[in-house]
């Protein structure tokens, strides 16, 4: 029997490259006296055993995944051989997968082992002293050992199998124990075996213990180990017992270079990457599947597509893992269209997807948003039989809530007979994309609530929410500013645990200061136990929007001490700090720092935030000379801050500028039409404003519907200026309204009239007319407790007259108000807004 298993092996070196059979020539007869020693020393019922055992689960192919761990079968085979790569894999009859080995069943076997197909009787008899048991439960084979029952060196291989499948580290140990009471330790099969399954239980130390006593070590062994290091989040000792094995002369196979990789990607480390790739170049083997779709892989991490696209073509038998690995690398490296062209190269080659590629298609189509090609995936889907799949009908479902066919996701969603974690946090995500993508607050409001209902009933059918689902939900409250379910979800992220999860965590820093309150957001980041640069940098912003320009200086300073490297988002923080204190000189030193020491080039963000900042100032020309010297095209915002500028500091002839170039990029823009109105209206240059006029009826610019909405005990109330239309007691609110404008100018506060006239204010306005976020105001207030803060949403940006008339009102009813408008958040405390009274950029 082990005569016959030995000459197939030998058959399946016979149909390797010739490449590597010059890396693993034929040893077999240097090896002949070692075999016949050793199968003198085992007897002939243990080697049907653990051969019967090596067919139990299929061998795992050297050209498949580098990543997935081995199979028994494939560690006790490969201990059989000398450094040799298998290209392909034993087959079973389906009908032997009962025992056709008649009277020879292990007393340790865990169920009936299947017979071996070879096309003969198998008549090995069982030895002596041995129990004829058919089948014995787990403890039960543990209690033969302790009762010291005879038992063959390989009778302890289902045992030790399954360990390693309920990960049992301490019955691990009885069994280890037990191999070596009774002298089965210098057994190589055995103890490369035992190494695999202290890798796979996560104890490396009694890994290493046990392939460091091991009486020789052969390519298996070795490979074992590497595999167990890079799954415990170890690459830097698995690449060291990498080199170990080459200087100790072993040839690694495919299998084992494409762990090496894993780990050089788990170390971030392109370089060291590249020297395993020389091994693989100096083995011949780079043309090999495996090998070329971990390159594949590497290279697309580190943001290097050239070379993944270039391994992927030198690949010469393309399987569908390389088709999906390139795929995947364009999406990753932000190229949907190539990966879009790949996969139609892919279908001409008559490669049929897989799961794992029309997903991959299916998130490239939501890149590019395109709807149609997303629908022929989804029929390509069905043809080939993965309309069930779920992570295919999961990115189907998260392309039709991007792109807003929110019917036929929903409908998706009810189809699913069960309904896992997953699709949940798929539909909440793809709502968090419609809020991304809506034309105005209004919309993405509503997409906001229909996420929160969805999370309501996901809870209420049994599912626990994970990490992603809470990362999801807490941004959702934070674009909603909804502090009160805000307040919920972060008891729901204690209660489970996920609260020391740094995404969560991140996530609920971002909630508390978006929803007003940076004391919470401060205190959540404190607490948490791991901070990430997105979490540092979260909180620099967050800072920065609260107007804690020192708190946001003094935690880069700690970053930085940390050994944390700041980047471009970092820097807009802390340019957005040294603005709301007009610490123009500093932000001019951070801007140089950013650019010197961290070689980080700047973007438009940081431009913005610098005229902005010299504009506040009052310092105009250094504002337009920086404009002239940007190596980007001003955008609306830098035009808008230099007009806002030029009015308030008295520069007409810039405000007029900035004004015609700005309506060169936005002639439809209703705002900039009434910006550029108005400067016209001041300066009195009546032809000119009868040409925007006469413009604005050419092109009739889009202007939003003013609307503001307040969310109460988890009921929104919509409201337009109109207050027939607002919900409530209308004459209530008009009456408190009236009342608190009147106590307001007893404080200074001043109508501005229609020479001050804003976005949402038509031309003829003589009188002080309420605006919507008035009304929800006055709402919120005979509708909460007396000191309740009050939050606020309008999908338009907020006027001076009502900016300054709620200044007053924070004053008069001792209130925190919140109001996150089309531009910005405002947050009134005390007579004051942290925007700094500015209509300027962040």
């Amino acid at each position: 029997m082990f005569m016959r298993i030995r000459q197939g092996c030998l058959l399946y070196r016979t149909s390797l490259p010739s490449s590597l059979l010059r890396l693993y020539p034929d040893r077999s007869h240097e090896n002949e006296d070692k075999r016949e020693r050793t199968s003198s020393s085992v007897s002939s019922y243990s080697r049907s055993s653990v051969l019967a055992l090596l067919l139990q689960e299929p061998f795992f192919p050297c050209n498949g995944l580098a990543g997935a761990p081995p199979s028994a079968s494939a560690v006790l085979l490969m201990a059989c051989l000398p450094s040799l790569s298998l290209a392909s894999t034993l087959r079973l009859d389906p009908s032997s997968l009962r025992s056709r080995i008649s009277g020879c069943v292990s007393p340790l076997a865990v169920g009936k082992p299947p017979g071996i197909c070879c096309g003969t009787n198998n008549t090995d008899a069982s030895p002596s002293g041995t129990l004829e048991v058919e089948s014995l439960d787990f403890r039960e084979g543990l209690s033969v050992l302790e009762d010291g029952t005879e038992t063959g060196s390989f009778d302890c291989v289902p045992l030790l199998q399954e360990c390693m499948d309920r990960r049992l580290v301490s019955d691990v140990e009885a069994v280890h124990a037990h191999i070596i009471k009774t002298g089965a330790q210098e057994d190589l099969f055995v103890m490369t075996f035992l190494v695999n399954v202290y890798a796979q239980c996560g104890a490396m130390d009694a890994a290493r213990k046990v392939f460091d006593s091991l009486p020789r070590r052969n390519v298996a062994a070795w490979t074992t180990l590497i595999m167990g290091y890079v799954h415990s989040s170890e690459p830097e000792l698995a690449i060291r017992v990498y080199l170990e094995m080459l200087e100790a002369g072993s040839y690694p196979t495919n299998y084992t270079l494409g762990i090496a990789l894993n780990a050089c990607s788990s170390l971030q480390s392109l370089e060291l990457g590249k020297q395993i790739h020389a091994h693989i170049v100096k083995y011949r083997i780079e043309h090999d599947p495996s090998i070329g779709n971990a390159l594949c892989s590497l290279y697309s991490k580190f943001g290097n597509l050239d070379y993944a696209v270039k391994t992927f073509r030198g690949i010469m038998e393309k399987n569908v893992i390389s088709w999906t690995a390139v795929i995947s690398a364009c999406s990753e490296n932000g190229e949907a269209a190539y990966g879009l062209g790949f996969f139609s190269e892919m279908l001409r080659e008559n490669v049929e997807p897989n799961e794992f590629t029309l997903t991959s298609v299916l998130s490239l189509c939501c890149t590019v948003m395109s709807l149609n090609l997303g629908k022929q995936v989804h029929s390509l889907s069905i043809k080939r039989g993965y309309q069930l799949n779920l992570p295919v009908r999961n990115s189907v479902m998260y392309l039709y809530l991007k792109c807003g066919l929110v019917d036929e996701a929903y409908k998706l969603l009810n189809d699913i007979e069960s309904t896992s974690l997953v699709t949940w946090n798929a539909i909440i995500a793809g709502h968090v994309q419609i809020m991304d993508l809506a034309m105005d607050n209004l919309s993405a409001y509503q997409g906001g609530t229909r996420a929160l209902e969805i999370f309501l009933r996901m809870i209420r059918s049994g599912l626990k929410p994970d990490l992603f689902t809470f990362s999801s939900v807490l941004t959702l409250c934070s674009k909603l500013v909804a502090l009160e379910q805000g307040e919920q979800i972060h008891a729901q992220a204690i209660k489970t645990g996920f609260l020391s999860d740094v995404v969560v965590g991140t996530a609920l820093v971002n909630m508390y200061s978006k929803c007003g309150s940076i004391r919470r957001a401060s205190k959540a980041f404190v607490e948490m136990s791991t901070r990430t640069l997105i979490a540092w940098t979260t909180m620099i912003t967050n800072f920065a929007l609260h107007g804690k320009t020192q708190q946001a200086l003094q935690l880069f300073e700690d970053m930085r001490l940390v050994g944390v490297r700041p980047n471009q988002i970092t820097f807009v923080g802390i340019l957005a700090a040294c603005g709301h204190a007009l610490m123009v000189d500093e932000a001019l030193n951070y801007f140089e720092m950013m650019q010197k020491e961290y070689r980080i080039k700047p973007v438009m963000d940081h431009f913005e935030l610098l005229v902005d900042m010299f504009v506040m100032s009052g310092r105009l020309d250094e504002a337009f000379d920086l404009i002239k010297k940007m190596h980007y095209e001003p955008n609306e915002f830098i035009w808008l801050a230099l007009i806002a500028g030029a009015r308030i500091h008295g520069n007409p002839e810039l405000g007029l500028y900035a004004a015609e170039q700005l309506i060169k990029l936005e002639p439809s823009d209703s705002e900039t039409c009434i910006s550029l109105l108005r400067l016209y209206r001041a300066a009195e240059r009546w032809i000119d404003m009868l040409n925007v006029e006469k413009l604005m009826r050419e092109e009739q610019p889009f202007k939003l519907r003013d609307q503001s909405w307040i969310c109460i005990k988890g009921k929104v109330y919509s409201f337009e200026p109109n207050e027939q239309s607002c919900p409530g007691n209308k004459i209530e609110m008009r009456i408190l309204l009236e009342d608190l404008l009147g106590q307001a100018k007893t404080l200074g506060y001043e109508f501005l009239g229609s020479s001050e006239l804003m976005d949402n204010e038509d031309a003829n306005v003589t009188s002080r007319i309420h605006q919507s976020e008035e009304f929800a105001l006055a709402f919120g207030l005979l509708n909460t407790k007396k000191a309740a803060p009050i939050h606020i949403i309008k999908n338009t940006s907020m006027c001076r007259n009502c900016h300054d008339f709620i200044k007053c009102l924070s004053i008069l009813t001792a209130r925190k108000i919140v109001i996150q408008d089309r531009k910005r958040l405002h947050k009134f405390v005390d007579g004051k807004c942290l925007c700094g009274d500015f209509w300027g950029l962040l």
